[in-house]
């Protein structure tokens, strides 16, 4: 957005990443296209309206809603936390997950694909997000949506040497349907904020800094993890 620009000076890598969110309208309409309405696994799971289950991620909401400015502006705060567990895709060896699968964990849940030009760029910065912030509480979830099979995602990921970031899949690109189809993804990369029950913290259109000291401030205040200083 070009109210938030980042600091030039003191992130120069923000600028040809976020150079690039300038040309993510043309992208993101390429790649709505590009995507393709197929009949996946996630067809049944469709995501629910707020419940019970979520009521207390509204103070999680409230909390990190102020944080999601500078690198991370682009994040939007859920207006009524719901549950999001049931979609589907693989991990390594191709094992069946669901979001279920992380229950206890807060998740950032990034959709990429080798032919979306923001999402390879972004890809070093959720590695080093992973390798800072990552472990029993937190885990980035980048699920790849190409469709084939696994040899171009990996090949591209070895050569970037992105190793932090647990390998999973979803080739249908039945994840990014069934949530374009809720709202929540129009293009790539779509990343969402999911607190440790499994329900919706914020949204996002477009890549950002995710190494930042802003991306870090926002995980850490959906952990409850008190600001420094």
């Amino acid at each position: 957005m070009e109210n938030e620009m980042p600091d030039q000076k003191k992130r120069p890598p923000a600028v040809k990443l976020f150079a690039l969110a300038a040309l993510f309208g043309v992208i993101a309409g390429a790649a709505a296209v590009y995507v393709k309405e197929t009949g996946s696994g996630n067809a049944g799971a469709a995501l629910t309206a707020a419940d019970a289950s979520c009521a207390l991620s509204a103070e999680k909401v409230a909390a990190a809603t102020p944080l999601m400015r500078g690198q991370v502006a682009a994040m939007t705060p859920a207006a009524n936390p719901r549950p999001i567990s049931e979609l589907g895709f693989v991990g390594a060896g191709g094992k069946p997950l669901t979001l279920a699968s992380f229950a206890g964990k807060t998740l950032l849940v990034n959709l990429w694909a080798t032919w979306c030009l923001p999402c390879r760029e972004e890809m070093p910065a959720l590695n080093a997000l992973q390798k800072a912030l990552g472990g029993d509480r937190f885990e980035v979830v980048a699920i790849n949506i190409d469709m084939g099979d696994d040899e171009k995602p990996r090949t591209f990921l070895d050569e970037i040497a992105v190793h932090d970031l647990g390998y999973y899949r979803d080739s249908s690109m039945g994840v990014f349907n069934t949530l374009k189809k809720e709202g929540l993804a129009f293009g790539l990369p779509a990343t969402l904020l999911i607190d440790e029950k499994g329900c919706l913290i914020g949204s996002m259109n477009g890549p950002a800094v995710w190494d930042s000291e802003d991306a870090k401030r926002l995980i850490q205040a959906t952990l409850g993890v008190p600001a420094a200083g």
